[in-house]
């Protein structure tokens, strides 16, 4: 992130020409793509947690079922 806000504020500066300008861009497209394969890798993680959390109490609250209808 903080190479992002370095390039953005180089970016926004008047001072660079467009060689320079594109290599920016590119270096910071790079980086964008590797933050949100970062994000989605870290998403999957987070669900996968919460679904092994549930899983637990979904079972116990069958096998709760389970035992009511055999009465």
């Amino acid at each position: 992130m903080e190479e992002l806000e370095a390039i953005l504020g180089r970016v926004e500066g008047d001072e660079i020409d467009i060689d320079e300008l594109a290599e920016e861009l590119k270096q910071a497209t790079k980086l964008l793509e590797l933050c949100r394969q970062k994000i989605r890798k870290a998403e999957l993680e987070v669900t996968q947690i919460v679904q092994s959390l549930e899983e637990p109490e979904k079972a116990a609250g069958d096998s709760g079922e389970d035992s009511s209808d055999s009465d």
